[in-house]
């Protein structure tokens, strides 16, 4: 492998170029040289002509080769004689409005330069949708394109957060550019680097493809930088060494963190892409097409508006109706009501019947849904909230919980949590539902803690899917026929609960008065953690 490229990112100048090149300096006394400096945000400020001129007239000399974004207010453009990009003093380049800097050694560092504006044209300080579709252009279209090693811009990108550790006080659904977050999804940087909210966070990185749909691709790094010389000692300089991507090999390219998340930008994508896609069918009914997702073979067919009825938007989703008599609808005469335990407002708990112990509960949506790729966002918040209470509930009795689901031959979603020991490790439970998946021919694979299981698998999919209370998943994609009692099983095997006895159901039942009295049990002790206890 080629030696890595020594780089150093920085925030916020603000002018303060004899703090920032001091720093570097003693840095580069310490560790040895660094390749380059990029600079992000505000590389001049109100005060900076004093210490500038030094630089320009060539008096002083940066320490090592500098790379600055231009001006993100009217006020600093004047330090910026050429929009395309010059060299501002010795050692220090403007890069440009926006565009693709390559390195001698190969490191492609895509870069735009101030902030998002709404007008056309923009101001001089300023970058526009249509700055980014000319940049996003520039690169797609070249081969076999992959991604970027680096990608410098100002602002932050909007929802950067989503999936993420905290931001700490920046909201960043409020914070950020919008057109910042649809470039660096487009781009794929393996960092990216931003400032101006004067906060220094590094994102845990996030990955470029979706698991098990799509061919792993390379992960991507946000880091925010503060401005330097702050007196909060919050860290404006970062230090990294990269190889560039064309000259790494495809495997170690692409390799995944342990901490790795879901793309942040993923969602809000979506949703401007099924924006612009209505326009469209406003605009040009006639070429209208629709994906018939249940098809494998993806042809596309014509919408005759028989089909999916009118092409109003999208709403948020409602519970489908059961096609005969449902168990599980809160609301149906079928639900044995004595078994529930706790009903909230879109989800309810209950004892599940013949459960595998006297703690084995259920969650379930109130209303009809099949699965949890069907939920619609304010259900699945209450599930997640279920979750989290049960968590708390099982670890205060010295026990954690295992959950799975089987989208398989069943019409109401069952969540199934059942309680094992806490010395039970998750090393353990992944090992025997892994191990006995493998002897039945089950392709039983993990898939990282933050993903999304609606990233792996569409509405209408069967599938299984164990979740341990740490977040931890295991997957399976069902394609034939699969053992409806494979994850109660595995839970009653020897390596885990021991009780082989009770792993169909069936022979488990208890009868209506043992029932309700450990449905009193459960709720009276679950009562403390519970989303709504009784009045």
């Amino acid at each position: 492998m080629a030696a890595p490229l020594r780089v150093l990112a920085c925030g916020d100048a603000e002018g303060r170029l004899e703090a920032l090149f001091g720093r570097v300096r003693a840095i580069q006394d310490k560790s040895g040289r660094f390749d380059m400096l990029l600079c992000v945000g505000n590389f001049f400020g109100s005060t900076s002509d004093t210490e500038w001129t030094e630089y320009r007239t060539g008096a002083k000399k940066a320490p090592i080769q500098t790379f600055v974004l231009g001006a993100n207010d009217q006020e600093t453009v004047r330090y910026f004689p050429d929009v395309s990009g010059c060299e501002l003093a010795e050692n220090i380049t403007y890069l440009g409005r926006r565009g693709v800097f390559s390195s001698t050694s190969g490191l492609q560092i895509a870069y735009l330069s101030g902030t998002e504006s709404q007008d056309e044209p923009a101001p001089a300080y300023s970058f526009s949708s249509k700055d980014v579709t000319e940049l996003k252009t520039s690169l797609l279209s070249t081969p076999n394109f992959k991604g970027v090693d680096i990608l410098l811009t100002s602002p932050w990108p909007r929802d950067v957060g989503n999936f993420a550790n905290s931001p700490g006080k920046i909201d960043t659904k409020k914070c950020g550019s919008t057109l910042i977050s649809d470039l660096a999804a487009s781009l794929k940087p393996r960092y990216h680097f931003a400032a101006l909210e004067k906060a220094y966070y590094e994102r845990l990185p996030y990955r470029n493809h979706t698991v098990l749909q799509e061919t792993p691709q390379h992960v991507s790094r946000f880091i925010a930088l503060a401005d330097v010389g702050n007196t909060s000692k919050k860290k404006y300089l970062y230090a990294f060494s990269i190889v560039p991507m064309s000259l790494m090999d495809p495997a170690e390219l692409v390799k995944q963190p342990q901490d790795v998340t879901e793309n942040p930008y993923r969602k809000s994508r979506k949703e401007a892409q099924k924006t612009k896609a209505l326009v469209c069918a406003e605009e040009e009914p006639a070429c209208q097409f629709f994906f018939d997702l249940n098809k494998h073979q993806g042809k596309k067919r014509p919408s005759d508006g028989k089909e999916r009825g009118n092409s109003q938007p999208k709403q948020a989703k409602n519970p489908s109706q059961p096609t005969g008599p449902c168990w599980f609808c809160l609301a149906s005469p079928e639900v044995e009501k004595h078994l529930v335990v706790s009903i909230g407002t879109h989800c309810y708990l209950a004892l599940a019947k013949g459960g595998l112990l006297p703690d084995h509960v259920l969650i379930l949506p109130i209303g009809h849904y099949q699965s949890v790729v069907d939920l619609s966002p304010e259900v699945m918040e209450e599930v997640t909230k279920y979750k989290s209470a049960l968590k708390e509930f099982f670890r205060s009795k010295g026990k954690r919980y295992v959950l799975f689901e089987r989208n398989y031959r069943s019409q109401h979603l069952q969540l199934q949590v059942i309680p094992v020991p806490l010395d039970c490790t998750s090393e353990d439970i992944k090992e025997s539902f892994i191990t006995q998946a493998q002897e039945q021919q089950i392709d039983l694979l993990e898939i990282p803690e933050h993903s999304d299981i609606t990233q792996v698998a569409r509405p209408g999919t069967p599938y299984f899917y164990v979740e341990l209370d740490t977040g931890e998943k295991l997957f399976h994609r069902i394609r034939r026929s699969f053992p409806l009692q494979f994850g109660r099983a595995v839970l009653a095997s020897p390596a885990l609960l021991a009780l082989p006895e009770r792993a169909d159901w069936r022979r488990c039942a208890a009868g209506r008065p043992e029932e309700a009295a450990q449905a009193c049990a459960f709720r009276r002790d679950f009562q403390p953690f519970d989303l709504a206890p009784p009045e």
